[in-house]
């Protein structure tokens, strides 16, 4: 099976280079499931929107995740409701509306599970994530009720998405962290079979801080002091995020390449793909 997995589309720059590079690469890549996480997506940057989630399903995405910037729009509250393919963290205190995973059906007929969790250092506040993927991979095993297993780890700390990794080694197809938009290096694929990368990078303008403008966080940094609202930077973006194929009888991983496409980083493609 062939997965594709797109970092944090940022604003409208974000949404305008995953609509041009996505749907192209998808048909010649013959993928069979696509993720996006948007949860910076909306205009300004913070949360998703009606228009932003609307807008990446129609480039191409299965189904959309997000993060600690879940709520920034509030009418994200009524969209995932609405929507079974767009999810939220799975350890969001109880109470928290939408689904934290869910399974799709490809045109293959194959059973794709996705989660999405959030980390919980230096993050909002969040039950514990380890012990919710556990049980989850335990009451819905690769290879027996699923085909192929996506965990969307939402976090800020290198450490804890490695742990993460290693933690669902063997037991998941893809381990794909997220949040802090910018892509790692270490793409590969675990002793046990779990396709892992530390951050998937986001799809957005690069010639900025993590997305925005660059004056306004340079100015905080500087100052301590906030003279203005972030701004997501205009201008052209590069889709950043992860392919993966798996073998169709374990649903491990048994190749895995970074995914750039775009201005301002070096381009990378699966060239198992290409």
């Amino acid at each position: 099976m062939r997965i594709l997995f797109i970092g944090d589309v940022v604003g409208a720059a974000g949404l305008a280079a995953l609509s041009s590079f996505l749907p192209p690469l998808l048909s010649r890549w013959q993928v069979d499931i696509t993720i996006v996480n948007g949860e910076n997506s909306a205009d300004g940057g913070f949360g998703i929107t009606f228009d932003s989630y609307r807008a990446i399903r129609e480039a191409g995405a299965d189904v959309v995740t997000l993060g600690n910037h879940s709520w920034s729009r509030k009418e994200a509250l009524e969209l995932i409701q609405r929507e079974p393919y767009l999810i939220r963290p799975v350890n969001y205190l109880p109470g928290t509306p939408g689904a934290g995973l869910v399974e799709v059906q490809t045109a293959t007929q194959k059973r794709v599970l996705i989660i999405n969790a959030l980390g919980r250092l230096f993050m909002e506040p969040a039950d514990d994530p380890f012990g919710a993927v556990a049980r989850i991979l335990a009451e819905r095993r690769l290879a027996r009720d699923v085909d192929a297993t996506v965990l969307d780890f939402h976090c800020e700390a290198t450490g804890e998405k490695q742990a993460m990794g290693y933690f669902c080694d063997g037991r998941a197809s893809l381990v794909v962290g997220t949040h802090t938009h910018t892509p790692s290096a270490d793409c590969r694929v675990l002793p046990h079979g779990t396709a892992y990368i530390t951050d998937a990078g986001m799809t957005g303008n690069y010639d900025s801080v993590i997305g925005m403008e660059r004056s306004e966080p340079i100015n905080r940094f500087v100052t301590g002091m906030s003279s203005g609202r972030f701004v997501p930077a205009a201008g052209a973006a590069t889709m950043c995020g992860v392919a993966v194929e798996t073998d169709d009888e374990t649903g491990l991983a048994v190749r895995a390449a970074a995914v750039r496409v775009g201005p301002n980083l070096e381009e990378q493609k699966p060239q198992f793909w290409e």
